[in-house]
């Protein structure tokens, strides 16, 4: 597969974006590195190709195309607005076909498009127009809804310290639940004695007795009751077909009060998605979609996965994926903010899939 025909595929997705209205956008190749590591984390340093600048400082080269689209928006751009765009990104580890003839874990083409609305339909109408630009491949639709989760761990009776700690890694399966584990479990009290020696390390002694504080008054907490772990398993277990997934969460939401806002948000979404002509039986809802993403999504999530049980395809990341990200827009706008969702296609899965056709 060449990098022309690559480039096609890319150019005919764009059209179809720009049929929407949607404005193309060509944000810099190399950006400055300080606001994606505050958005990300220093974890992205190890997934990212970063480089210093004697007079612009640290930079980065593109990872991901929505931060520079946001910022360009919070600062000029009115609303309702779309825009869409086609380029290369840049990263190091990726999830991609890493075979020698088709290297695109490191440099990779993506077509996107992004909708800053206030439209409460306007979840349904990106994902019916990634279901349409992409329904000829056959692929599996899958969604989920990062605040459904979110709200979850908020309803939990757990103290504000030990709910935030669980929301801040709900994006780290492995760490969320090494965590809610410590605290359905009595907590252990540590002795901290009094000593004469001076204060050593990189925090103040200030920094440190509070510290000490905080873990003595976390160790009086008592434990989460196993009711309500079982509870959130049910929930992040939660797979089915569309249709069969919505009685399944009005049931949850009868013992998870708290969940019950986001699973009337999920039902409306459905309907909408259905009323496009759009099958939600052949749509998977995953409660835990969208978990091992970047951590900006915090509503709606959706993938287009390739059958992965097809030969040189077990590795595949997904054909397309997007989300809501309404709290990015509120940092990126510095207290502005304005409902914003969007999404990806990877033309190069596209142009494989199409020549195996």
């Amino acid at each position: 597969m060449t990098k022309r025909d690559k480039q096609d595929v890319g150019q005919r997705l764009l059209a179809r974006f720009r049929a929407t209205g949607a404005e193309e956008v060509a944000p810099d190749i190399l950006l400055p590195a300080e606001s994606l590591l505050d958005l990300y984390g220093e974890d992205l340093r190890a997934r990212a190709y970063v480089t210093a600048d004697p007079i612009r400082g640290e930079m980065m080269l593109r990872p991901d195309f929505t931060v520079p689209v946001v910022q360009a928006h919070m600062r000029t751009g009115a609303e309702p607005a779309r825009y869409c765009y086609l380029g290369e990104i840049f990263r190091k580890q990726d999830m991609g076909d890493t075979r020698p003839e088709t290297p695109r874990d490191h440099e990779y083409l993506q077509c996107g498009f992004e909708l800053f609305s206030r439209d409460p339909a306007a979840d349904a109408e990106v994902f019916a127009l990634f279901h349409e630009a992409l329904a000829p491949l056959d692929l599996q639709a899958e969604t989920g809804d990062m605040g459904l989760l979110l709200d979850a761990v908020a309803g939990l009776p757990l103290t504000q310290a030990r709910a935030c700690a669980l929301s801040h890694h709900i994006w780290r399966p492995g760490r969320f639940a090494r965590l809610l584990a410590r605290f359905s479990r009595p907590a252990v009290a540590r002795a901290f004695p009094d000593s004469t020696a001076p204060w050593a390390g990189m925090r103040s002694e200030d920094e440190m007795i509070r510290r000490i504080a905080r873990l003595q008054a976390d160790a009086a907490v008592p434990p989460l009751s196993p009711v309500w772990t079982e509870r959130l398993e049910r929930l992040f277990a939660l797979r089915a077909p569309a249709s069969d997934a919505l009685p399944a969460l009005v049931e949850l939401a009868r013992d998870m009060p708290a969940i019950a806002p986001a699973v009337d948000r999920i039902h409306a979404r459905m309907d909408a998605i259905a009323a496009r002509g759009i099958d939600l039986g052949a749509v998977i809802f995953d409660a835990s979609h969208g978990r091992t993403t970047l951590e900006y999504y915090d509503g709606f999530t959706f993938t287009f996965h390739a059958d992965r049980t097809l030969p040189g395809r077990a590795t595949w990341p997904p054909v397309a994926s997007g989300g809501r990200y309404d709290a990015l827009t509120r940092v990126l706008g510095r207290g502005r903010e304005i409902p914003a969702v969007g999404g990806i296609i990877r033309p190069g899965l596209v142009a494989e899939l199409e020549a195996s056709a």
